[in-house]
C-alpha cells in the first residue's frame, strides 16, 4: 500500500509544480521538499518541525531556507498559515483560489479544510459594505474532530 501513497504524493507534487509553472514560478527542490512534508502530515506543522525533518537528510539546512519555502508556498496558494498555532498546512485545492475555512482539532491538532462558496461570498459582501477589500483570509475554527469528540465522550462515560 505504501507505493500508492507515494504515487499519490508524487501526483500532488507534480500538479503543484505545474501550477507554479502556469504562474511563471518554479517549485524548487527545497519548496517541493517542504510541500511534500506538509502534504504527508496528518495535521499542521510548525516551521521548526519541518526544519527538523529536513535536517534528517540535510544536516546543514538552516531556518531561513524553510521560512523562504513556506513564504513561497503560502503566496502561491499551495499552503495556508494557521495564525492561531503559528503552523502551516498544505492546500489541496490550490488551483481554485479561495479563502480557507480551517477546522482545527484542539486535541489531536488535525486540520480539515472546507471550501464553502456561500461563506466566502458572504464574507466578501460584508467586507465590501465596509469598503474593505479582502486580499486573503483563512478562517480558523477550533474544536474537536469527530474522532476526538467520540474519544472524549468514551472517557467521560
Amino acid at each position: 500500500m505504501q507505493p500508492c501513497h507515494h504515487s499519490s504524493l508524487d501526483h500532488e507534487l507534480d500538479a503543484a509544480a505545474q501550477w507554479c509553472l502556469s504562474r511563471g514560478e518554479k517549485l524548487t527542490d527545497q519548496r517541493r521538499e517542504v510541500l511534500a512534508l506538509l502534504l504527508a502530515a496528518s495535521g499542521s506543522m510548525k516551521a521548526y518541525d519541518l526544519l527538523a525533518e529536513i535536517q534528517k537528510q540535510k544536516p546543514t539546512a538552516a531556518p531561513p531556507t524553510v521560512y523562504r519555502a513556506l513564504d513561497f508556498l503560502v503566496s502561491a496558494g499551495l499552503a495556508h498559515k494557521l495564525d492561531s498555532t503559528n503552523s502551516f498546512v498544505a492546500c489541496r485545492d490550490f488551483e481554485h483560489p479561495h479563502h480557507g475555512l480551517m477546522l482545527i482539532c484542539n486535541r489531536c491538532h488535525s486540520v480539515k479544510e472546507l471550501t464553502d462558496e456561500r461563506i466566502e461570498a458572504r464574507l466578501l459582501e460584508d467586507a465590501a459594505v465596509h469598503g474593505f477589500q479582502v486580499a486573503t483570509q483563512d478562517i480558523e475554527v477550533r474544536g474537536l474532530c469527530q474522532r476526538c469528540s467520540l474519544a472524549e465522550h468514551a472517557e467521560a462515560a
